[in-house]
């Protein structure tokens, strides 16, 4: 098998590159110990095996990141059979700075010469034949995002691999990069660029004040265009449940299937695979919209306008898309983290988008608030958006010094791309690639959670005292209770874990006896919950101190098992995952805790 390695700085479009030779067949990691993505594929070409690579991104070879690190030892310790050096046509000078340090080296390259339409949209021509006869290796003028340019790709990488070309050119000296940069370019690139100047709209959207609230009023509309992309897939989701569990009960029912049995052919599955379908649906609808922002050159904006805020948390300005996009659906916000190309400010952005309770924690929060509070109810979702700021901030501190240390972040450097058409194709493979890819993992961790809580709330008889979450829940309610919920209010928390929609079934099923714990976790949502009957029952059989600790513990609970999988999926990081699930478990117990006491004083 050969190996090859995809060499370029961040943005350069080497993960397009890699995405589509690999396709589905590829693994993302980590490095072993580090905190760094390793991307790793593989494709078949003339019979030959060819392992492809994708280093993290770095402006050269020079160690200072952990990123920088890693690309450096990879390139010099010759784990490659040959490295595909990227650089930007359209702004060559800069771009091939890495290939000046990479130079230096005695190893086999091919330069790919990407952004190929960007150029000539600029009024520049590379002279491909003249950097050849410079460099010694093949030189390809190239556009990453268009699928039909690989056949050519494919076919210079093959030659290569047998050629073994190497660099003729003198090696480039410390400190003279740009001089060896400037004699490479000489007279290659033809054309007058006609002066870049901010146009009207461009002023607005890189402003300090207009920019930041464009950016804002965009994302929230990327929101919504995300849903409307994601509804055909969501809708046949949705479907699946109301179609098959009253067909497969009664199949199950006819044919005398155990009860237990039954309810996980009727019920779990068809809701699993809903909730899959959902989640990969919207994922499909979030990444075509951010790839098409990504695409015409908006996301560089968001990062310029916000970058001085959000260096604060510890994270780039990109990441602000996924935090406005985590108050619409928590999935869509660690989904939208792909646009940060340093993996441990992804992790970190995903840690602080966790934080913004989503759209169902707003459908669930001012109905119980309203419960209890009447008009009041306004103070306890103003107390909740407060704490949510104070959130954000702890957790850039917990986790910050880990995913993103203070001595590794530097100010923001970046060239504001030109607006330019979006390519279609590209947009539409990687979203679908990624909702595909959501679905099968999706389908396997939401069915193992699944069945664990199912295990836990089944019982034969129907009534909650019987199932296993009952007793457990009443045999530590002495601890829950400390904590500012009783055993109903603490098996609504568990189950807020599993899908925040089912908080208003289960408790349905607890307080008023209607349905029970199965249908009331997951089956809220495709049938709904009546909620007239909580708003009798629920303030007079437990406290208004209990209920406002209840409501604060499930908005900041972790957030679903489908933004769970997400998170995985996006870190391919179990540990990571886990660490994050545990830390806003157990940080929201210890707010119920401190609110319920605080709260009986006052209430």
């Amino acid at each position: 098998m050969y190996k090859i390695a995809l060499l370029g700085q961040p943005n350069s479009g080497k993960s397009t590159v890699f995405n589509a030779l690999t396709g589905s067949r590829q693994h993302v990691g980590n490095w072993p110990g580090k905190t760094v993505e390793r991307s790793e594929g593989s494709y078949k070409y003339r019979k030959e095996t060819i392992s492809v690579v994708d280093l993290p991104g770095s402006y050269s070879l020079t160690a200072d990141s952990e990123e920088e690190k890693i690309t450096r030892d990879y390139i010099i310790g010759g784990n490659a059979d040959l490295v595909l050096v990227m650089a930007d046509s359209s702004q060559l000078s800069r771009s091939l700075y890495m290939l000046a340090d990479f130079s230096k080296l005695d190893a086999p390259a091919i330069l790919l010469l990407n952004m190929e339409d960007i150029a000539k949209e600029q009024g520049k021509t590379v002279n491909v034949k003249l950097l050849e006869s410079r460099l010694g290796i093949p030189v390809l003028s190239f556009v990453a995002a268009d699928l039909k340019r690989y056949g050519e790709l494919k076919d210079k990488i093959y030659e290569a691999l047998h050629t073994v070309p190497r660099l003729k050119t003198e090696k480039c000296k410390d400190g003279q990069e740009f001089l060896w940069i400037k004699k490479i370019m000489d007279g290659a690139v033809t054309g007058t660029q006609k002066p870049y100047t901010l146009s009207r709209f461009d002023r607005m959207a890189t402003g300090c004040v207009s920019g930041k609230v464009f950016a804002c009023a965009a994302m929230l509309l990327a929101f919504i265009c995300s849903m409307i992309v994601a509804l055909p897939l969501m809708g046949i989701g949705a479907m699946i449940p109301q179609i098959f569990t009253p067909l497969l009960q009664m199949a199950m029912d006819s044919l005398g299937v155990h009860s237990f049995l039954a309810s996980i052919v009727s019920v779990l599955i068809p809701n699993t695979v809903y909730f899959a379908f959902s989640m990969s649906g919207f994922v499909f609808g979030v990444n075509f919209v951010f790839s098409f922002l990504e695409d015409i050159g908006y996301i560089a904006r968001v990062a310029y306008v916000f970058d001085g805020f959000m260096s604060r948390l510890g994270v780039q300005g990109k990441s602000i898309c996924s935090m406005i996009m985590g108050f619409g659906c928590t999935i869509g916000g660690a989904a939208g983290a792909r646009v940060i190309d340093n993996y441990g400010q992804r992790l970190l952005t995903i840690a602080l988008t966790w934080a913004v309770p989503c759209a169902a924690i707003w459908s669930v929060v001012p109905v119980l608030a309203a419960f209890f509070f009447g008009s009041g109810a306004i103070l306890v979702v103003l107390g909740i958006l407060a704490y949510m700021v104070l959130m954000i901030f702890v957790v850039s501190r917990v986790f910050g010094k880990k995913l993103s240390p203070t001595e590794g972040r530097t100010g923001l450097i970046m060239e504001l791309p030109p607006y330019h058409k979006p390519h279609w194709k590209n947009i539409l493979y990687t979203a679908w690639t990624r909702a595909v890819d959501i679905f099968k993992r999706a389908l396997r961790t939401i069915f193992l959670i699944s069945v664990i809580l199912y295990l836990l709330t089944f019982s034969v008889s129907g009534n909650i005292e019987d199932s296993i979450l009952y007793h457990i829940g009443i045999f530590i309610e002495p601890v829950t209770k400390f904590f500012g919920m009783g055993w109903q209010t603490f098996m609504a928390f568990v189950s807020s874990a599993f899908a925040k929609e089912a908080v208003l079934g289960v408790l349905n099923a607890v307080f008023a006896g209607k349905g029970s714990l199965i249908s009331g976790t997951f089956q809220a949502k495709s049938f709904g919950v009546d909620s007239s009957i909580l708003a009798a029952v629920m303030p007079t059989m437990i406290s208004k101190a209990e209920a406002l600790a209840f409501l604060f513990a499930v908005s900041f609970n972790v957030p679903c098992v489908m933004a769970l999988s997400t998170t995985y999926r996006e870190t391919h990081s179990l540990k990571w995952t886990v660490r994050l699930a545990l830390f806003y478990t157990g940080s929201a117990l210890i707010l119920s805790c401190l609110i319920y006491h605080i709260a009986q004083i006052f209430m």
